[in-house]
């Protein structure tokens, strides 16, 4: 049973130390390296923190290993990781700081200046000291002992409805979840070889990491500047035979728009998955007719319930201006829709897409307003306590029992994947 997210790491580790775990535009790192790194890291903040556990921890990130490798050396100081762009403005660092008071931050090279412009006199530990040190593996022990599976991993911050920031804290049952339920479902496999495109700041860049070291299987952050130059993305995709690849739907539809097949195509790609905003079936039937040989499946969910709760697996056709279904739950979670009057929904009618299960997140760190608002009772019944999480999504059924998303109750707007009022 794992109940801690750091036992893929150690498993692929033990498995297959040399094998290539991550690459990033500048460097590579193996699993066995990869743990050694990471260990040090987690001596590092604990010696700093003096033991202290369960406390908040930024990483400034950008797109390299360095933000990977900084995440699970918090994660196996016993306390949870924050990542935050290294591109984002200082009011807003200046609100999170504020709602958070971390204990510490991983300062890494490509972070250095901003993290302490934004964050100048938080206690800092810098992440090329702490990586040619030592790591004390009887304190880490100690520390994995008090470690339970309802421990936060990690924070990340929304804008939401209001525009002020909130910290979704999620803890290591839940990534275990998520990543037990892509693995099984999709059939994920040492072999598979991931293109990462989504930030490490949004939670949907989780899908890549920890199915990546469930599977002990390789990741390849693709270069944002790519995205931009589609010709140099498809020699890259295809250089590194890139098969599986879980993206915000906008990227795939700025590869659609921008007709990025038309010289050569990613033939090495075997599942394109897509989430954080609809996907409309003009771009959808590009990139499949562009790959008929490639699975594509829809994903939903939002950062609340872990990234994903929902997936639709395409098969058969659609026409341009038909709508995408979002599909059916994941093992071990409920889609329930409710209308006004927090009653299921008959058929065909709307309601709020509500969901349940150890998918949910903790809560939102330091607001407990706004955690009970958003994770409540099951009104369904009473007789015990149980949560659900209202996503503020409205939905319906189809025919078929698969969920229909139709719009958001609120004026929230996603863009690449986030929400923003």
């Amino acid at each position: 049973m794992v109940i801690n997210v750091l036992k893929y790491l150690e498993d692929s580790a033990l498995r297959m130390p040399k094998k290539l775990a991550f690459v990033d535009e500048a460097k590579t790192i193996n699993y066995d390296d990869l743990l050694q790194q990471s260990k040090k890291i987690g001596s590092a903040i604990s010696k700093e923190l003096d033991g202290q556990i369960r406390k908040p921890v930024v990483v400034f990130v950008d797109r390299n290993l360095d933000s990977i490798i900084a995440f699970l050396g918090v994660a196996y100081s016993g306390n949870f990781y924050v990542p935050i762009d290294i591109q984002m403005p200082k009011m807003r660092v200046d609100l999170i700081l504020k709602t958070l008071n971390p204990a510490a931050m991983v300062v890494t090279p490509v972070s250095k200046t901003f993290s302490f412009e934004v964050a100048p006199n938080l206690r800092a530990i810098h992440y090329e000291d702490a990586i040619r040190g030592e790591y004390d593996d009887v304190e880490l022990g100690k520390i994995r002992r008090k470690i339970i599976d309802r421990d936060p991993l990690y924070a990340t911050f929304t804008s939401g409805s209001t525009g002020i920031p909130k910290g979704v804290l999620t803890c290591h049952q839940s990534v275990i979840d998520m990543t037990e339920a892509l693995v099984e479902t999709f059939d994920f496999k040492e072999d598979h070889i991931f293109g990462n495109q989504n930030p490490f700041y949004f939670d949907a860049s989780i899908k890549d990491i920890y199915s990546s070291l469930k599977c002990g299987a390789t990741m390849y952050i693709i270069p944002k500047s790519y995205f931009m130059m589609q010709g140099k993305l498809m020699d890259y995709m295809v250089e590194h035979k890139i098969d599986t690849i879980m993206w915000s739907a906008s990227a795939i539809s700025l590869l659609a728009n921008s007709m990025a097949f038309e010289e050569k195509k990613p033939v090495y790609l075997k599942k394109v998955m897509f989430s954080g905003e609809v996907m409309h079936n003009k771009v959808l039937n590009y990139w499949r007719n562009n790959l008929p040989d490639t699975k594509f499946i829809n994903l939903y969910g939002p950062t609340e319930i872990t990234s994903v709760c929902t997936y639709y697996i395409i098969e058969k056709q659609f026409k341009d201006d038909d709508i995408l279904p979002i599909g059916i739950p994941f093992r071990n979670c409920e889609v329930l829709i409710l209308n006004d009057n927090n009653k299921q929904v008959g058929q065909d009618e709307a309601g709020e897409l509500c969901v349940r299960g150890c998918c949910l997140a903790l809560g939102y760190y330091n607001n407990p307003e706004k955690t009970e608002e958003a994770f409540c009772q099951n009104p369904l019944h009473s007789f015990y306590p149980e949560k659900i999480y209202r996503t503020g999504d409205l939905a319906k059924f189809n025919e078929f029992g698969e969920v229909m998303f139709l719009s958001r109750k609120d004026n929230q707007v996603k863009h690449m994947g986030q929400e923003w009022s």
